[in-house]
């Protein structure tokens, strides 16, 4: 059947019209607000398995849907522990807003939290987040490390102060831990993980896994082409990085910065079975 050029060009106009519209769905909802759950077991072992969730770059400005959401699923999944690894929250008056977010959860759940960078661009006032997270059951860790136990087992926590805002210190963080013991290093930076190597081969811990953000896992993509990653990424961006050393996984988090618009790169948290 032959077509005019008339309905050619409004034809052609109502498939760009519909790209755009899904590519703007895409970016400024889905990939933002309907969350990946990853599950990954580096056990090693058919029982006593340690639980933990990873949650990461929240930016918290206001609690929307899909926090409940995120609640509600790790109050279904009950875990051993919630690792929250930086930037939770962007400025100081938004502490309220996190305690909100914090009463969502399941206060019986041990929380583990570390700074990121915003909390220091911020001015987020540190002792405030420490009694914060103290009172929803949790530590806020600051180049200082603490134990986790259950059953029969006890796993190391080991939490560094932030990359680029703070002074990340993993030999202050590590050289009193049980060397004996699997540690579990949470380090919102990822360029900070070959420093991390560096002195570990004098300090001889054993890392069984480092848990990162701040990437936001590049945030907009295309074609998997990255376009940036903020200073203190290195040469990381998502997903698993292993080395002789060290294992590492980089999350690419739950909120955005600067512009509110995920592409190629959808909001995650993650569940580790340790």
């Amino acid at each position: 059947m032959k077509i005019n050029r008339r309905n050619f060009v409004i034809r052609l106009l109502t498939g760009v019209t519909g790209i755009f519209g899904l590519l703007v769905l895409d970016g400024f909802w889905f990939e933002k607000y309907i969350i990946s759950w990853t599950e990954y077991d580096i056990s090693d072992r058919e029982d006593d398995k340690i639980k933990s969730i990873q949650i990461t770059d929240m930016h918290l400005d206001e609690i929307k849907t899909f926090h409940h959401a995120i609640a509600h699923r790790i109050n279904q999944e009950q875990p051993d522990v919630l690792f929250i690894t930086g930037d939770a929250i962007n400025y100081n008056n938004r502490l309220p807003i996190l305690n909100n977010f914090l009463s969502l959860i399941d206060r019986t759940i041990y929380k583990v939290a570390i700074l990121g960078n915003v909390e220091y661009s911020g001015d987020v006032d540190i002792q405030a987040l420490k009694k914060l997270y103290h009172n929803h059951n949790g530590e806020l860790l600051v180049n200082e490390n603490c134990s986790l136990k259950k059953g029969n087992r006890t796993l190391n926590i080991i939490g560094l102060d932030d990359y680029i805002g703070g002074n990340a210190n993993f030999y202050k963080a590590a050289k009193n831990v049980n060397k004996s013991l699997e540690t579990i290093v949470l380090n919102h930076c990822p360029g900070y993980r070959d420093d991390i190597e560096r002195i570990n081969r004098s300090l001889g811990t054993n890392i069984k896994l480092i848990l990162s953000g701040h990437t936001h896992g590049g945030q907009i993509t295309f074609f998997g082409k990255v376009l940036y990653t903020p200073g203190g990424s290195g040469r990381y961006v998502r997903g698993w990085y292993e080395s002789k050393e060290t294992k590492m996984y980089v999350s690419k988090g739950i909120g955005t910065s600067v512009i509110p618009v995920r592409f190629g790169a959808r909001a995650e948290a993650s569940i580790f079975y340790i």
